[in-house]
Order: structure tokens, then C-alpha cells, then sequence
């Protein structure tokens, strides 16, 4: 991967119909692929790619200006691990993921959607849930932060309430956590604005562990909400 990264290479378009992603082809090797769902402006896939060259990273946006920014970064970068595309999240997740073939999922601030009419356009619901959790390999993860409370409960319950995932600690090293923060754009955003944020991480697994129920009832993971900060 010592070529020149270009525009064309970074950029993916969505794929056909009854199509399956084959990330062994878009990335020209079967390194490790995690996926990031809102990869917004790209800061998180550019700060992780970059300290993680062995690895592979595939972005989705559904923003236009915010996904041709990550792209342009990329490039300006010459970051040649990952790709991004616009496209649905949730229809490419249930309709085109092969299985087995993420290392890591990441959902940072997904759309809240805080009207309860509008709830059902959530992205984390059972069936995104087990298509993902079936596109995670043997050991893969799943981690999901969010400042919307009410959202998180939901998000956690359907996470629980997957047989195949169990629930682990969310700062693992891999994460590339900076003083337990994720530092995405939303992140930032809320922590000045003094919002809690809420995080929580599962592993797919052969039996999985059911859910603490002290961490149920607060609505909270095993470490709940990152402190505020200004």
C-alpha cells in the first residue's frame, strides 16, 4: 500500500442490489476491517488508521459534505487503510455485510431521533443488531457512545437482548481512548456543552453472559457516563 492515495481510492460507491461487500477487494488484502457508522468529518478513522496501519477501516456518512471532507482528509493525509462511502447504514448493514468479516463496529452519536413518533428511524434496533452481530468475526466488537439518556437505554436493552453478545469493558486499549474520551466531533461538542455522555461495548461471543442488571437499572455500562467537561 505505498502508492499514492487518490480520491478515486478512498471514495467506494454503494453497492448493487443483492450485492455483498468484499473487503478483501476494496482494501487488497484480509487485514482486520473495522467499520465506522457516522464517520462524520473522519477525525476518529484518521487518528485510529494512523496508529493502526496494520488494520483496515471502512467509514460510512450520510452527510455529502461531511463525507467528501473525511475523503479529502484521507488524501491530504495520504491515510491508504481506508475507504468511505455514502450510503444508508442500516441497509447496508442488514443487506450487504458478509459474515464474519468486521473486527470492530463503531456507532459514535448516532441520531437520536428523540421524538417518539420518529423512534422508529433509530438505527440501533433488533434487526440492525443481529445483522451486525452477524457480520462481526468470532471475538469481534461493538462499541456505541451516545449523550441522549433515553436513547441509551434502548441501545443497551437491544444489545442485551442479542444472545450472542456479551458485555465488556469499554475502554480497552484498542479503542484509542484519550482520557477515557473518543474524541470525535460530537463528542467535543457535547462535553463543552456539559452533557453527560454514555457509552457501552459488547463482544460476540459462543455463550454470552447476561447483561449486569445494576447496569440495566442505570441505564448506564460498566462505567457509566464520562465525566463533563468544559
Amino acid at each position: 500500500m505505498g502508492a499514492m492515495v487518490t480520491l478515486e481510492q478512498v471514495i467506494v460507491p454503494p453497492p448493487a442490489p443483492g450485492q455483498k461487500l468484499d473487503f478483501r477487494a476494496l482494501f487488497g488484502d484480509g487485514a482486520p476491517v473495522e467499520m465506522e457508522i457516522g464517520s462524520g468529518k473522519g477525525g476518529f478513522l484518521l487518528r485510529r488508521a494512523r496508529a493502526l496501519p496494520d488494520r483496515r477501516f471502512f467509514g460510512v456518512e450520510w452527510a455529502n459534505k461531511y463525507y467528501r471532507y473525511a475523503a479529502d482528509r484521507m488524501v491530504r493525509w495520504q491515510v491508504p487503510n481506508v475507504r468511505l462511502m455514502r450510503t444508508d447504514a442500516a441497509h447496508l448493514v442488514i443487506h450487504h455485510l458478509r459474515p464474519a468479516s468486521l473486527a470492530v463496529l463503531h456507532i459514535y452519536h448516532p441520531d437520536p431521533w428523540p421524538k417518539k413518533r420518529h423512534h422508529k428511524r433509530r438505527l440501533i434496533q433488533g434487526p440492525f443488531v443481529a445483522a451486525a452481530t452477524d457480520a462481526l468475526a468470532d471475538g469481534g466488537r461493538i462499541a456505541i457512545q451516545t449523550d441522549h439518556a433515553e436513547y441509551f437505554e434502548q441501545i443497551r436493552r437491544v444489545l442485551c437482548d442479542e444472545p450472542r453478545l456479551s458485555e465488556m469493558a469499554f475502554d480497552v486499549p484498542e479503542t484509542e481512548m484519550i482520557n477515557d474520551r473518543m474524541e470525535t466531533n460530537f463528542e467535543i461538542k457535547y462535553l463543552r456543552e456539559g452533557r453527560p455522555i454514555h457509552q457501552i461495548a459488547m463482544v460476540k461471543v459462543a455463550s454470552a453472559r447476561p447483561c449486569p442488571v445494576e447496569s440495566q437499572k442505570r441505564g448506564m455500562g460498566h462505567h457509566g457516563d464520562s465525566p463533563a467537561a468544559s
